[in-house]
């Protein structure tokens, strides 16, 4: 299991991922979920990946061949809109899941992946959609400016007390990084290093990338604050007050026979 999260920002794009791919007693292994598209000048692309690490992989391998070796359909380097980038990612993805799933199917195994891709083309307005397995996606909005993708509930309840479109890109990243580590204390199956990435909208590159192992001391420092900040919320509470809030206690009602001496 995975949990990667992007923001859509007045400002620009946030993005977030794990990259704990497998967790065991004794087997835990670790590939990058952030894969970055240039495909031109007037065009960045992100993606965030979710599920079956063998799929993944493959669904970015064709992506960068038909960049490489362009046959005159779509690609991320000719698509006019980002709904078309989204459209054309997930076809690739649909397509390598239907020509495995017979065989992932027989052993048991699960051959989907669900992606995150978010990026701009000049002159068009940045954005960020989820793409399932099936081939279909969801756009952020104002109303709701993150995507999660993976084990994303136990990451939720900070983004949606917090979130919201007019955060700044380091807030943003200081949220995100709150998320991964909030889902990494409750779920073994997430784990560091964490990748953060930003976008600054209509810059056209990527801003800044980082990572952060478990050991990291800016990490540690942002857990640290988070945890204190929690506990202090708690002890700042108003007390509770058992005379107001107790229930005035109700008489059941006389019992009543129902025979017939």
């Amino acid at each position: 299991m995975t949990y990667c999260v992007g923001l859509n920002l007045e400002d620009g794009l946030v993005f977030a991922s794990d990259s704990r791919t497998n967790a065991g007693v004794d087997y835990v292994t670790t590939y990058s979920k952030m894969h970055v598209f240039q495909p031109a000048e007037d065009r960045l692309f992100v993606v965030l990946s979710a599920g079956n690490l063998a799929t993944t992989q493959e669904v970015i391998n064709h992506i960068q061949r038909d960049l490489d070796f362009p046959g005159g359909g779509p690609n991320l380097a000719n698509v006019r809109y980002l709904f078309e980038a989204a459209e054309y990612v997930g076809g690739v993805s649909l397509a390598v899941q239907k020509e495995h799933s017979p065989a992932l199917a027989q052993s048991g195994v699960s051959g989907e992946t669900t992606l995150l891709l978010g990026g701009q083309i000049a002159g068009q307005r940045h954005g960020m959609m989820l793409i399932y397995p099936q081939g279909n996606y969801i756009t952020s909005s104002p109303e709701t400016p993150y995507l999660q993708i993976g084990e994303s509930k136990y990451g939720k309840p900070a983004l949606d007390r917090i979130v919201h479109p007019g955060l700044s890109l380091n807030q943003g990243a200081r949220l995100a990084l709150v998320s991964l580590d909030a889902t990494t204390r409750s779920n073994i199956t997430v784990g560091p290093p964490f990748e953060i990435a930003t976008y600054e909208k209509d810059s056209l590159v990527l801003g800044v990338r980082c990572r952060f192992d478990a050991d990291d001391k800016y990490l540690i420092s942002v857990r640290d604050a988070w945890n204190h900040g929690i506990q202090e919320a708690f002890r700042n509470l108003p007390r509770f007050s058992w005379e107001s809030a107790a229930a005035p206690a109700v008489a059941p009602p006389p019992r009543t026979s129902t025979s017939g001496s």
